[in-house]
């Protein structure tokens, strides 16, 4: 289905809940309500989501989520004790280092015919890792249509929510939340920051050694490597299609004269590189480096509010843009709880959980909701968050580069590590 074609279907729901909420003498401009949040509260009282409620109580969903962040692995605990008290469902997180890893025990056990009762009730996934799941039946049948939540989505403005990485999402997995690539920098050091590739380059030359990123096939590397190709290539309409091995070469050949002028600019002279972007906000703690990179715009503002950083420390974008992404929960084909994990799903799609995720004091990670389907109230509490001292606003924020074709990681970082990892 065209991204058009979901509108209207969208917007089709919409009116037909519109007019039968008026039908019951329930006018939105009496409760200060849209037209999507009257559709999600007609189809949280929908005979088919209560059975769903009834089904999910008494469920254990085990979540497969990225546990390298005590900030993010706090708010998975705030929300599994909501639904806890709210659905009696109980969320245990399972703490991975590589989601790759739970695509592959689910494809041996799919291999293995375990078609049920599986060991993976919810993944948090994006990207090519999504594809992989897709591509080989490792997805639970669509199921984001028939979360009473997923009407307040923006997918009007954020089209990355129903593309991943290009991929269709075809209601295969819920958007969680948001994320885009800022660059950090320490005013201490520093009195301007660059404004695209091209002056990184300069201002490295000019701080030799204050500048690294995380080698490939680490998430904030590929990234750092995917923005160069957004900005460097000749040619960028290629990016939305799948590479084509044998122009793979010419193409990306700008990326790496590039990679290749600033590595020995960079912290230990490019021979070595950080293995994380935790290692990195170290580093630019002790001055060691002068400029990082995360894909969290209120990063900064957490780890200086958390003593990780200094108070010198400012947040920047390139000024043609930079990548972003939305990443999401999705169901496998054989997991155990699958309505506890659709009960999961659906809450952290709520208001109350996407604007405590959104607060820079909780997480900070930005919202996949339109502020123009909620109600005045739900609204507000987005309204009302505290910026972060090193917080870009939404307009700073500037133009979100949607990312390449899946196809582009993996072709990057193996083109990266015969060049670089020596």
């Amino acid at each position: 289905m065209t991204i058009s074609n979901k509108k209207s279907a969208l917007a089709a729901s919409f009116n037909i809940t519109r007019g039968l909420l008026i039908g019951f003498g329930l006018c939105a401009a009496s409760f200060g309500l849209s037209a999507a949040d009257q559709s999600a509260a007609t189809m949280t009282a929908s005979p088919a989501w209560q059975q769903t409620l009834a089904t999910a109580k008494g469920q254990t969903v085990y979540f497969n989520a990225w546990g390298g962040s005590e900030t993010i692995n706090a708010y998975i605990r705030w929300a599994a004790e909501q639904v806890k008290s709210k659905y009696q469902v109980t969320v245990k997180q399972v703490k991975v280092t590589d989601t790759a890893n739970v695509v592959s025990r689910l494809l041996a056990e799919k291999s293995a015919g375990r078609t049920s009762s599986g060991s993976v009730d919810m993944v948090w996934i994006n990207g090519e890792n999504f594809k992989s799941m897709k591509d080989n039946g490792l997805l639970s049948d669509p199921y984001t249509q028939q979360l009473p939540n997923y009407l307040l989505v923006d997918i009007e403005n954020k089209p990355s929510t129903l593309y991943d990485f290009t991929t269709a999402v075809d209601n295969l997995e819920a958007p969680w939340g948001m994320a885009q690539l800022v660059f950090m920098y320490d005013t201490a050091h520093l009195d301007n920051h660059p404004q695209d590739m091209q002056s990184l380059l300069s201002t490295v030359q000019s701080n030799k050694g204050r500048f690294s990123y995380p080698a490939p096939p680490n998430f904030h590397g590929t990234s750092f490597i995917k923005q160069a190709l957004l900005e460097l290539i000749a040619d960028k309409s290629l990016l939305s299609k799948a590479v084509v091995k044998e122009d793979f070469s010419r193409v990306t050949a700008p990326v790496w004269a590039y990679l290749d002028k600033l590595h020995p600019l960079m912290w230990r002279s490019g021979r070595s590189f950080p293995s994380s972007g935790g290692q990195m906000k170290k580093l630019l703690n002790n001055s060691e480096i002068f400029i990082s990179l995360t894909f969290n715009p209120n990063d900064a503002s957490n780890a200086i509010a958390n003593d990780e950083l200094p108070d010198s420390i400012k947040t920047y974008v390139h000024s043609k843009g930079t990548l972003g992404n939305t990443h999401f929960v999705a169901i496998p084909f054989n997991a155990t709880a699958k309505e506890g994990a659709k009960v999961f799903a659906n809450f952290l799609m709520s208001p109350a959980a996407q604007a405590r995720k959104a607060s820079p004091q909780v997480w900070g990670d930005p919202t996949v909701l339109a502020m123009q389907k909620l109600t005045k109230a739900q609204r507000q509490s987005f309204s009302e968050l505290p910026l972060g001292q090193a917080t870009l606003s939404a307009e700073q924020l500037g133009t979100v580069l949607l990312e390449p074709h899946a196809s582009w990681v993996a072709a990057l970082e193996q083109e990266w590590l015969s060049r670089y990892a020596k």
